[in-house]
């Protein structure tokens, strides 16, 4: 079974990445419309369940894959595929095995390294530290 991911990242900033159970414009909607801003410029693949939600912001551009087009002037998909090929290296790489269940969780753990690739390695376990202030983790129900 292949478990789908849907990353946004902001060219030279953040990735924010979600499992969704598919990958259609009824479940992109209210990921796209909660995380990205509306003056954004929202650059594709040319798939078509895109174009109806492009409409949504500012600019829409595409690069179409199907024609090994993959840079067409400041139009490109690169940066997030960057992204996944790091997540998929590391979840076969090192996690070997990611259920469904807590997909999420190694997507949020990816997020985090990616986020923090240009801060210190004191920066990065402040901020780890700081996230994990008032919560505890639960192995059962009771």
């Amino acid at each position: 079974m292949k478990l789908l991911i849907v990353a946004l990242v902001e060219r030279g900033g953040d990735v924010r990445s979600f499992h969704v159970p598919s990958v259609t414009g009824q479940n992109l909607r209210p990921i796209l419309l909660g995380q990205i801003a509306a003056d954004t410029h929202l650059m594709t693949d040319e798939a078509k369940r895109y174009v109806r939600l492009g409409r949504q912001f500012g600019k829409h551009s595409t690069v179409n894959h199907s024609r090994k087009e993959y840079v067409c002037g400041e139009v490109t998909t690169n940066t997030v595929e960057g992204y996944f090929s790091l997540l998929k290296r590391g979840l076969v790489g090192t996690s070997q095995h990611v259920s469904e269940e807590h997909l999420q969780r190694y997507c949020n753990e990816f997020d985090f390294r990616y986020n923090a690739r240009k801060v210190t390695d004191s920066e990065r376990t402040e901020t780890a530290l700081k996230g994990i202030a008032g919560k505890r983790l639960m192995y059962r129900h009771s």
